[in-house]
Protein backbone atom coordinates (compact mmCIF):
# COMPACT_ATOMS: atom_id res chain seq x y z
CA UNK A 1 0.00 0.00 0.00
CA UNK A 2 0.74 3.66 -0.91
CA UNK A 3 2.18 5.99 1.45
CA UNK A 4 1.18 9.41 1.54
CA UNK A 5 2.04 12.66 3.49
CA UNK A 6 -0.63 15.35 4.10
CA UNK A 7 -0.43 18.60 5.44
CA UNK A 8 -3.11 20.83 7.75
CA UNK A 9 -2.42 24.39 7.09
CA UNK A 10 -5.10 25.00 9.63
CA UNK A 11 -2.23 23.32 12.68
CA UNK A 12 1.05 23.09 10.14
CA UNK A 13 1.47 19.29 11.33
CA UNK A 14 2.51 17.29 8.54
CA UNK A 15 1.15 13.07 8.78
CA UNK A 16 2.29 10.23 7.04
CA UNK A 17 -0.49 7.57 6.16
CA UNK A 18 -0.80 4.58 4.47
CA UNK A 19 -3.91 3.86 2.18
CA UNK A 20 -5.31 2.58 -1.25
CA UNK A 21 -4.41 4.51 -4.08
CA UNK A 22 -8.36 4.86 -4.81
CA UNK A 23 -9.02 5.87 -1.27
CA UNK A 24 -9.36 10.03 -1.22
CA UNK A 25 -8.94 11.73 2.25
CA UNK A 26 -9.97 15.57 2.44
CA UNK A 27 -10.51 16.73 6.18
CA UNK A 28 -8.00 16.65 9.27
CA UNK A 29 -10.61 14.27 10.75
CA UNK A 30 -10.35 11.62 7.74
CA UNK A 31 -6.74 12.05 8.19
CA UNK A 32 -6.50 11.36 11.66
CA UNK A 33 -9.23 8.58 11.81
CA UNK A 34 -7.35 6.62 8.70
CA UNK A 35 -4.05 7.12 10.99
CA UNK A 36 -5.04 6.33 14.33
CA UNK A 37 -4.30 9.98 15.86
CA UNK A 38 -6.40 12.03 17.96
CA UNK A 39 -7.82 15.22 15.82
CA UNK A 40 -6.56 17.50 18.95
CA UNK A 41 -7.46 21.00 18.99
CA UNK A 42 -7.98 21.38 15.14
CA UNK A 43 -11.71 20.84 13.75
CA UNK A 44 -11.96 17.60 12.08
CA UNK A 45 -13.68 19.59 9.33
CA UNK A 46 -10.22 21.45 7.99
CA UNK A 47 -9.46 20.78 5.16
CA UNK A 48 -5.78 18.84 4.26
CA UNK A 49 -3.04 18.70 1.29
CA UNK A 50 -1.27 15.55 -0.15
CA UNK A 51 2.82 16.83 0.09
CA UNK A 52 4.39 13.93 -1.61
CA UNK A 53 3.46 9.60 -1.68
CA UNK A 54 5.82 7.16 -2.09
CA UNK A 55 5.54 3.37 -2.53
CA UNK A 56 7.44 0.92 -0.10
CA UNK A 57 8.67 -2.53 -0.81
CA UNK A 58 8.68 -5.11 1.95
CA UNK A 59 7.26 -3.93 5.38
CA UNK A 60 6.69 -0.38 6.81
CA UNK A 61 5.66 0.66 9.90
CA UNK A 62 1.90 1.78 9.72
CA UNK A 63 2.53 3.81 11.96
CA UNK A 64 1.69 7.79 11.95
CA UNK A 65 4.35 10.35 12.57
CA UNK A 66 3.88 13.91 12.67
CA UNK A 67 7.48 15.00 13.69
CA UNK A 68 8.17 18.62 12.28
CA UNK A 69 10.90 16.77 10.39
CA UNK A 70 8.94 14.87 8.22
CA UNK A 71 8.42 17.29 5.54
CA UNK A 72 12.34 17.00 5.12
CA UNK A 73 12.25 13.50 4.71
CA UNK A 74 12.65 11.91 8.41
CA UNK A 75 11.93 12.23 11.81
CA UNK A 76 14.36 10.49 13.22
CA UNK A 77 12.22 8.39 14.97
CA UNK A 78 12.33 5.61 12.67
CA UNK A 79 8.41 6.13 11.85
CA UNK A 80 8.79 8.16 8.21
CA UNK A 81 10.26 5.83 5.81
CA UNK A 82 12.76 8.37 5.36
CA UNK A 83 14.90 6.23 7.82
CA UNK A 84 14.73 3.08 5.85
Amino acid sequence: MPLYEYRCPANGRVVEVRHKMAERLTTWGELCERAGLPSGDCAPHSPIEKLISAGFIGSAPESACDAPGCAAGGCGAGLCGGDF
